[in-house]
């Protein structure tokens, strides 16, 4: 196991990262790129902006300094947002400490260069440090509750990865280990995109044959395009896949069904962004994802119409008709 760990990150799953790894004895510093932010929370003892109602571990350490901050980890978790990774990784480049696992617990694909978390840090860094994800259905609050849990751990060098699953192995939080980092990223990032369509499908009352629909048929677009990057298909069935699909499908606290929510209730984007704290992932990844499956010749028609709705381009029920009279395929395709 890993002991002595950085997290690069203040948001919600950083918080539920550090309560998990704390409970087990670990020395975890939490580092964010807001000195004043990371004060606050240490001064109450709670993220009162990102996750709410829940007290930190005593134990927890916080360091906002770019050049110590990570000084003597064996272990860093990035829990950047996405389309910020780039830059905070760029920014910490020239104290990394070399030959120290990188495990990303992020999910998203950048705008700019159609990359994965990890091929994010990799790009940046231009280090040879290991890279790992963590990645599954795993609502921060409810890991904060300590309500019982799963994910996965993808690494390329499987011990590795079963070090990770070590690590983060509670009574309450199971992790399993993979090969597949590109297929685990591909799955977390591409399921946001159908859970904005999954909250379209309730806030306009489509019912629940639509959603189960939306879910099998959203199901085989990210499959689609994580085949076509070279991932296995049998991660698509597991916690990663299937599993995080549902539960940001289903889940009344999952921020991208909720922002699809509202549009389907007619809010405006601007708005529904606007009543969100934390980041809508979902909108930035789905202008990603529809690029990434034109750039790799890959038939994704819900998510297409997903940036539809958010661009302006079409109303729902425009897409929903479009989709709907589709030409007539096998289930296969």
């Amino acid at each position: 196991m890993y002991n002595n760990i950085t997290i690069i990150g203040d948001g919600a799953m950083a918080t539920a990262c550090s309560s998990n790894l704390c409970s087990k004895g670990f020395s975890v510093t939490m580092w964010g790129h807001s000195e004043t932010q990371l004060k606050e929370i240490e001064k109450t003892g709670e993220n009162t902006l990102f996750l709410p109602g829940f007290k930190l571990d005593p134990a927890l350490k916080f360091n906002a300094d770019d050049a110590s901050c990570m000084q003597g980890a064996d272990l860093i978790i990035s829990a950047v947002p996405c389309q910020f990774c780039g830059r905070v990784w760029a920014r910490l480049k020239p104290f990394l400490p070399a030959g120290v696992p990188i495990v990303s617990v992020t999910k998203g694909i950048e705008n700019e260069r159609l990359l994965l978390p990890t091929q994010i840090i990799e790009a940046e860094t231009g280090s040879k440090n290991p890279l790992a994800t963590l990645s599954g259905p795993n609502i921060a609050d409810e890991l904060m509750r300590r309500l019982p849990a799963s994910a996965s751990a993808a690494c390329s060098d499987e011990s590795i990865a079963r070090r990770i699953q070590q690590t983060f192995t509670t009574p309450w939080f199971r992790v399993y280990s993979s090969p597949d980092i590109i297929g685990v990223q591909v799955a977390g990032a591409s399921k946001n995109v159908i859970a904005i369509a999954a909250g379209i499908i309730d806030g306009i009352g489509a019912g629940d044959n639509a959603k189960a629909a939306l879910l099998a048929r959203g199901l085989a677009e990210i499959t689609r395009l994580g085949a076509a990057m070279g991932a296995d298909h049998d991660t698509f069935a597991g916690l990663t896949g299937l599993g995080d699909l549902v539960t940001t499908c289903i889940s009344p606290k999952g921020r991208n069904r909720s922002f699809g929510e509202k549009l389907g209730r007619g809010m405006a984007v601007s708005e529904a962004l606007a009543e969100t704290n934390s980041v809508v992932e979902g909108v930035s990844t789905c202008d990603s994802v529809v690029a990434l499956a034109g750039k790799l010749g890959v038939e994704m028609p819900i998510a297409a119409g997903v940036q539809s709705v958010i661009k302006g381009e079409m109303s729902v029920d425009e897409v929903i008709a479009s989709l709907m009279s589709r030409e007539l395929k096998s289930e296969k395709n």
